[in-house]
């Protein structure tokens, strides 16, 4: 059994979208808690949960991006979702990793806007 007390709550903010993201914007963000709760007041895509689903348990234990080979500047993770947007007509969007949880407050909240436009 997993225990939680160890772990720390990481934040992951929308920092890049090449294209057109249907579900995410510039600024958006989400969290994952005790190690293994999705936390979010709005939609969270599938190709972004298969880009950091390798590295949530570890990051959450206190494991160093370098260590993982996702480290960028300051020292946080990065990841990009999996849609090639050049062939798709989406949107590719890079992800910052961060266990800050300021982070997550200081962003505009969804404000209910429709993620998903056909």
């Amino acid at each position: 059994m997993m225990t939680t007390e160890n772990t720390r709550p990481l934040v992951i903010e929308v920092i890049k979208v090449q294209g057109h993201c249907p579900v995410f914007r510039v600024g958006d963000s989400f969290a994952i808690k005790k190690g293994h709760q999705l936390v979010s007041d709005m939609p969270v895509c599938m190709h972004a949960l298969q880009a950091f689903s390798p590295y949530y348990i570890p990051l959450s234990r206190g494991m160093h991006p370098i260590d993982l080979g996702l480290a960028g500047p300051n020292g946080h993770a990065y990841v990009q979702c999996q849609d090639p947007q050049s062939y798709t007509g989406g949107g590719t969007v890079t992800f910052r990793i961060t266990n800050d949880e300021k982070r997550l407050d200081a962003n505009k909240p969804f404000q209910g806007r429709m993620p998903v436009r056909w």
